[in-house]
């Protein structure tokens, strides 16, 4: 597809940059075949010649955005960004089929052959941390170094904890409006409610209910949220469908594609590998209790940093440059360069 088609494809940049910072452009971007009908847009910013970093985007579904790329120092690294299966520029647009864990790992391999790379330093956040340990997990002989942000681990319980019994506690008046947003019949179960919803094929059923599972996610996503009114499922109607609640619904329908506990069980795997988590201490969609389990099992060679008085999003205050100091730090440790 020529570069001016899939550029004008992409439905959700809407870009976080420092003041200080000029934003970076990629040097190559490609459109890559990942088989079953998937293509993957794949673009590599910074020096050519410079240390191998991969970024994986949250959601599952968000997307990579021209703000992560200003988590890498052009002059430094290499930084390779990817729109994941179903998401951002990558085609098809919102297809869950053939759309799991596994083929996610399988187009991050694909993805590292492609560009001739032998190993490289893994970054990601939120969904994008789950992908970052099950690829390490996976494949710890191509992974350099982990710098993970806002620890999930798929479970069932802390899905319902972050849409659920977290928002009960701390933002109650947000879960009734959720919950109010359904029928009567279907507030017993909003969870069940919502998934069955978003993953129901009639626009008329699923795009009311993403709009407002959207806005639901992003006020839990901030400690102060900008915007702490749900709008309306009823006034959502014809409304364009944003880009993370339908693949996210696929994926908690299917745990995640991951046997219980399974992420945990398997840290051992990253023995040899230093890592970098960073987690802001008032984190309701993603608590601390994830990082601070994965970091007890990970050992010596992980280091957690919690940042004060930061929610999950990676606008938070702080999040962004501990990301930043967190990948600078891992690369001066490893490459000294």
């Amino acid at each position: 597809m020529p570069y001016a088609d899939w550029k004008s494809s992409n439905r959700n940049k809407a870009p976080f940059v420092s003041e200080t910072r000029t934003p970076q452009r990629p040097f190559d971007a490609v459109m890559l075949s990942a088989g079953d009908g998937h293509w993957l847009y794949v673009e590599q910013c910074g020096d050519r010649t410079g240390i191998p970093a991969v970024f994986l985007h949250g959601g599952p579904g968000s997307g990579a955005q021209h703000s992560h790329r200003d988590l890498f120092d052009p002059g430094r690294f290499r930084a390779i960004l990817f729109d994941q299966r179903g998401a951002g520029r990558s085609h098809p647009y919102l297809c869950t089929r053939s759309n799991t864990t596994a083929d996610q790992i399988a187009d991050i391999e694909r993805i590292r052959t492609y560009l001739g790379i032998e190993r490289w330093l893994v970054v990601g956040g939120s969904w994008g941390s789950t992908l970052g340990l099950a690829y390490a997990q996976a494949h710890p002989e191509r992974v350099s170094g982990l710098v993970l942000r806002a620890i999930f681990l798929g479970t069932d319980e802390e899905i319902r904890w972050a849409f659920l019994e977290g928002p009960k506690r701390f933002r109650p008046e947000l879960f009734r409006a959720f919950v109010h947003e359904l029928p009567v019949a279907e507030r017993s179960d909003p969870l069940g409610a919502y998934v069955a919803r978003l993953l129901d094929p009639d626009p008329n059923v699923h795009v009311p209910a993403a709009v407002v599972w959207n806005a639901y996610e992003r006020a839990l996503s901030e400690l102060v949220p900008s915007a702490p009114v749900l709008p309306e499922r009823s006034s959502a109607k014809g409304a364009r469908t944003p880009p993370t609640p339908i693949l996210e619904a696929h994926y908690i329908a299917n745990n995640f594609f991951l046997r219980p506990g399974q992420l945990l069980d398997e840290t051992w795997r990253l023995s040899g590998i230093p890592g970098v988590l960073v987690q802001g201490r008032y984190d309701l969609l993603c608590p601390p209790a994830a990082a601070e389990a994965v970091a007890a099992a990970w050992g010596s060679q992980c280091r957690l940093r919690f940042v004060e008085r930061a929610g999950h999003a990676m606008t938070e205050p702080g999040i962004f440059d501990a990301l930043r100091e967190g990948i600078n730090t891992l690369a001066d440790q490893m490459f000294g360069r």
